[in-house]
């Protein structure tokens, strides 16, 4: 045994003794936390598109007011659209109060609310860096509205690891109505410079929700496990110089997970194990949303087996295929509206029948927000808007029924309290008992973190 040799073998133990007790301090290990945690688990319900928030939580009575003005201090630069834009147009859909809070909310989420309006805290004062969609997707997924950065949920999975050794720690679920994928594909929930298998696993929209899972025909679990081991001797051979590379050893955890996963990802993700009355709950054969109800009732099974977050995203990537309403805002975001709604609504009835809602963190929003202008047509829409959009959240320690910030009058521009989306990043990874300034990764000689150089935990919708 030469030199090299010798302190490979003795150095490479006494050195992951040593990163053991680092990472545990630092909370980057499964069960590390750097406070006590409110949340265990987090579902991210994504409204792919950008939402309206003037049609949906932040009721503008202004807006009726003064319908057909123009809208005063209006900057056509923050539109996507150049030129296409009018006067102040109100809301097609009707608001009323809901819920002891008395919370204004639109029909497009009656269900929702009627039933669960004291159990969220409606973020009105967000803003976004972008009104393009691609980078805004980016931003609201990493922090940053370009490529190459962790997404929250490789975060969460750093930081935490999963609770499960037979199910991926990041499921993502994309629209399963043949829309695509949102824009950017599996950019958003990439794990980026993290190792690769701290990245979401991507379930598909049709045929087996992952590829390749069942045993080839023939084999037995004994020969495939045989197979396996021979693999992971191969691929840990050689004469041990270096430690593996980040990319070998994400690749062997990933054929072992596989492995695992044969057996714990069918059960897990068949939602005929449930009674009819859980099925009925979630909305599963109702043709307007049953497809986004089986994502709703799976995420529930998933997280409920250990799973540390499930990302869902309602529309795809074009325009019509979202909640992209240039065109028809009625329509639009009626129609997305009814596939979400009820599904939601079930959701959170579910979690809180089981007790898991208390533990179980629910994030709500999309890229950006809408602007209270028409945007011209037969059927008017509403643009971009990067300058105001609502996030709620609930349960896993948020204080049910309070708003937080405000936008003008108008919808137009946050005003009291602005939230990037650094404070929300920092009020979830807070809600599961992690210091966002403390959970960071050496990259490139710099120690990055999902909040980058900013961001506030906002205190006043925790409880």
């Amino acid at each position: 045994m030469n030199r090299r040799t010798f302190l490979s073998q003795t150095g490479a133990g006494a050195g992951l003794i040593g990163l053991n007790s680092v990472l545990a301090d630092d909370g980057a290990l499964s069960g590390g936390r750097h406070h006590p945690a409110t949340a265990k688990r987090v579902i991210w319900l994504f409204l792919n598109g950008g939402p309206s928030h003037v049609d949906t939580f932040d009721y503008k009575p202004a807006l009726a007011k003064h319908a057909g003005e123009p809208l005063p201090g209006f900057d056509p630069k923050s539109t996507f659209f150049s030129g296409a834009q009018g006067n102040l147009m109100p809301s097609p859909f009707t608001f009323r109060p809901y819920g002891e809070c008395g919370k204004m909310i639109s029909e497009v989420f009656h269900q929702t609310a009627s039933r669960h309006a004291d159990d969220m805290a409606f973020i009105h004062s967000c803003y976004s860096e972008s009104n393009n969609h691609t980078p805004a997707l980016f931003q609201m997924n990493s922090g940053l509205p370009r490529l190459g950065f962790p997404s929250m949920g490789s975060w969460l999975l750093y930081g935490l690891g999963t609770a499960s050794r037979d199910l991926p720690g990041f499921v993502v679920m994309t629209d399963t109505k043949g829309r695509g994928f949102p824009k950017g594909y599996a950019q958003n929930w990439s794990s980026g410079f993290l190792p690769g298998t701290y990245q979401g696993t991507s379930l598909n929209i049709q045929g087996d929700p992952i590829n390749d899972l069942s045993r080839r025909k023939g084999m037995s679990e004994s020969q495939q496990k045989e197979q396996l081991d021979l693999l992971n001797l191969l691929n840990r051979g050689g004469n041990n110089e270096a430690l593996l590379e980040d990319e070998m050893e994400a690749r062997i955890q990933s054929f072992e997970l596989a492995f695992r996963m044969q057996a714990a990802a069918p059960e897990a993700l068949d939602v005929m194990r449930e009674t009819a009355a859980t099925r009925n709950l979630y909305g599963i054969d109702e043709p307007h949303c049953d497809h986004f109800a089986r994502q709703c009732l799976m995420a529930r099974r998933l997280v409920e087996r250990g799973v540390r977050m499930v990302q869902i995203y309602s529309g795809g990537e074009s325009n019509a295929n979202s909640w992209d309403g240039h065109v028809n805002i009625k329509a639009n975001h009626g129609g997305f509206g009814q596939e979400v709604d009820q599904p939601i609504a079930g959701l959170l009835t579910d979690l809180k029948a089981r007790g898991m809602l208390d533990d179980t963190l629910i994030l709500c929003c999309g890229e950006f927000g809408r602007q209270p202008v028409a945007q011209k047509g037969a059927n008017p829409g509403r643009d971009h808007n990067p300058f105001a959009y609502t996030t709620w959240m609930a349960g896993g320690g948020i204080r049910g029924g309070v708003s937080y910030g405000a936008t003008d009058e108008f919808g137009y521009k946050a005003t009291e309290k602005k939230v990037n989306i650094h404070d929300i990043h920092a009020t979830v990874l807070h809600a599961l008992g992690i210091d966002h300034e403390r959970l960071t990764y050496r990259f490139n000689g710099r120690d990055f973190r999902l909040t980058d150089v900013f961001g506030n935990v906002i205190n006043d919708v925790l409880v």
